[in-house]
């Protein structure tokens, strides 16, 4: 099969278990839960996604015919050839492109994969760190990984709603509004809440802190 990528970059994770790690970021096109465009949000499962992954016009897009030439693509960002590559594939909803094929090719490449999915759907065997962001009104099926985490507050879901599940390390990130006033209370929930619940651990978006990709 072929593969439609929105854009591919080189920069340091922000979030979560590997924040400050550098990686190549592979955002993937289209997701299960919103079509993108603005005049569908409010008929979207995911109401405040503030990515763009229509298409394959971003920086570094484009339509891969086999796996094998995304994978020679992404090769190209990786800066030491002395380090395994490590790779975020991201979207939109990775899952809905990322099978077997790619998985075993970025592996014969010696790359160390990562994903981030809303976890509606199952993935390929063998991805090295799986990390699910759970999605208001969409059920998760993806119950297991390394790190799971949660966009908050939303009402629809709550922490304790996923505290049970099996994975590793679980994070709260304060959901971003663009207001400021809104933001600085959702990150105080957000402390609140892993202050008194200490399974969970605070994830910031240190690259828009930062001013980075």
């Amino acid at each position: 099969m072929g593969y439609r990528v929105k854009e591919v970059f080189y920069s340091v994770q922000g979030e979560g278990f590997h924040a400050g790690r550098p990686a190549i970021f592979c955002r993937l096109s289209n997701c299960n839960l919103w079509t993108g465009r603005e005049e569908d949000r409010d008929d979207a499962v995911c109401k405040f996604c503030d990515t763009d992954f229509i298409g394959t016009d971003g920086q570094n897009g484009g339509s891969f015919a086999s796996a094998n030439d995304l994978v020679q693509h992404l090769l190209n960002f990786w800066p030491d050839a002395s380090v395994a590559p490590f790779v975020v594939l991201t979207g939109g909803e990775p899952l809905l492109q990322v099978d077997q094929t790619l998985v075993d090719a970025l592996h014969a490449a010696q790359f160390e994969i990562a994903i981030e999915t809303n976890g509606t759907k199952r993935p390929p065997k063998g991805i090295d760190w799986i990390c699910v962001s759970p999605k208001a009104n969409a059920q998760v099926i993806l119950t297991q990984g390394h790190e799971l985490k949660l966009v908050y507050p939303q009402l629809e879901n709550q922490p304790s709603d996923f505290s049970d599940l099996d994975f590793s390390f679980f994070y709260l990130q304060p959901l971003d509004t663009g207001e400021p006033k809104t933001q600085h209370a959702n990150l105080k929930a957000c402390l609140a809440y892993c202050l008194k619940h200490p399974k969970w651990r605070l994830s910031l978006q240190t690259h828009k802190i930062l001013g980075v990709d």
